[in-house]
This record gives structure tokens, sequence and C-alpha cells, in this order.
């Protein structure tokens, strides 16, 4: 079986990274399945019913594949939700949800898919964490937890399933052009928090930095050159210089210095 005719589940597949990263490997000849929960028409993908908080639409979803095509090579893990908020007043629910989503959700689809590619001795398995997955960062601490969470288990399936031939990469991103800001799980400004200043201020930078970030075509391209090497490396940042350097920066730095550095960015008092 050639590279390009590799069958590859993909999540998150209608709109901005997923898209992008769908268009690309359809371009390259790959089978592309795109899980999701809403219908979808696309030239680049084949829509399969798929709700990442419900274990048995993901158990069914991967049954259907399998049945059609009797194997999955490749598994891209790229759904997810934004979440923003002061710790203090994170509403529970919104926590959870993230966790369900950016987390549960895909480590259980991760499990239903390695019986198949154990099956064939071969695989990928690539996780889109995020750069905010190495630093807690303000009013969007709940989104780096998951984040990192993502990370940590990535390294973990690593060393357990290298064994049976199946490759983890971890891919993080940084900012790119794309309307997560549109699905945020989104706490209210609110005038009477003793927060409200500082998160009006962060909140609008995050919604600037992202209108400033890398096109995501980009990193379709990137998922591509990834896929083609024989000895991915575990984990690539793809962003902006200084987002990419910011992991660097802080195994460097002392921890209090490190976050003088980000309140400084943030223009929060020290």
């Amino acid at each position: 079986m050639s590279q390009t005719s590799k069958v590859v589940l993909l999540t998150g597949a209608s709109g901005g990274l997923g898209s992008a990263i769908a268009k690309h490997l359809n371009s390259k000849g790959f089978i592309v399945y795109g899980l999701g929960r809403k219908p979808v028409k696309s030239p680049y993908y084949n829509w399969v019913y798929m709700d990442l908080v419900q274990p048995e639409s993901i158990d069914n979803a991967i049954k259907e594949i399998v049945k059609k095509e009797k194997r999955i090579d490749i598994l891209i893990n790229n759904a997810g939700i934004g979440v923003t908020g002061g710790l203090e007043e994170m509403k529970m629910n919104d926590v959870r949800k993230a966790f369900e989503v950016n987390f549960f959700g895909t480590l259980f689809l991760i499990q239903k898919v390695l019986p198949v590619m154990r099956q064939t001795q071969t695989g990928t398995i690539i996780n889109i964490s995020s750069i905010a997955g190495y630093t807690g960062l303000p009013f969007r601490g709940i989104y780096s937890a998951t984040k990192s969470a993502v990370m940590r288990m990535s390294e973990a399936l690593s060393s357990e399933v290298k064994q049976f031939g199946i490759k983890v990469i971890d891919v993080a991103p940084g900012d790119f052009k794309t309307k997560i800001a549109e699905s945020r799980l989104y706490t209210p400004l609110n005038p009477q928090s003793p927060y409200y200043e500082d998160y009006k201020r962060v909140l609008k930078m995050i919604d600037e930095e992202v209108d400033k970030g890398l096109e995501p075509e980009i990193l379709g391209h990137k998922i591509f050159k990834f896929l083609a090497k024989k000895q991915p490396k575990l984990r690539y940042n793809i962003g902006l210089i200084l987002q990419k350097m910011t992991p660097v920066i802080q195994c460097v730095l002392p921890g209090r210095l490190f976050e003088n550095l980000i309140l400084k960015h943030y223009k929060m008092k020290q």
C-alpha cells in the first residue's frame, strides 16, 4: 500500500485547521474520513457521524469505517474547544466539557483505534495539542491544562505502542487564523468581578493574536511532511517564532522570572 492511499481518521475536519489538513491530505491521495456531529458534504473527506462526548458514537464510527476499509492507518486528533475565564469564576460544567472534548474523547477514540492498528502492526497517531499546553496562561488555565494533559498522554502512549510498530506524534500549534473564538467556552465579562480589567484586556489580546496567526494551510503541509518521515520526532511545535521559543525560554528561566515575563506580556500586576 502506498503512503498516499492510506486511510486517515480526522476529527474536527469541518473548519479551521482540520479543513486545511483534510484538503492537503486529500490532494496527496489519502483516503480521509472526517468525524463530526454535523453532516458535511466535502470534496476533501467522507463524513462519518461521531460525538467525542458520546462513547457509543465513537465505537459506531470506528466499526463503520473498519467495515468499509478493513484498516485504519492514521488517526489525527484535531477536534478541540477553546475555553477562557478566571479559574475562580469558571463554571464547573464548562471545565468538565473542555476536558471531555479535549482529553477524554481523544483518549477514548485512541483506545478504539489501537486494536485495529495492532492487527496490521503499523499506524500513526497524531495528537494536536497546543503550545499553550507548556504554560499555565492567565485566563486560559483550563485550556492549558487540557492540552498539557494531551501532551503527557502522547508521551506515555508513544512508549507503550512503539513495540507494535505504531508511531505517536504530538503537534503543538501556536496561533493560527481560525474561528476558534466562535465556539469557545467563554466566561462572560462581569464589571463587578475583581478580575474584570485584566480579563477584558487579556481576552482582547487573545483574539488579536489569533487574527495575526499563521494560515491554517501551513499546518496541512506540515502534517503531510511528518507522515512522510520514517522516524518522526515525538513533538513538533508550529507557530510564530516567539511562540515556538516559549517552551525553551520556560525551561531556561527560573519559574518566577518566567511568570513575570507572562505578566508583563499581558500587562498584569507583578
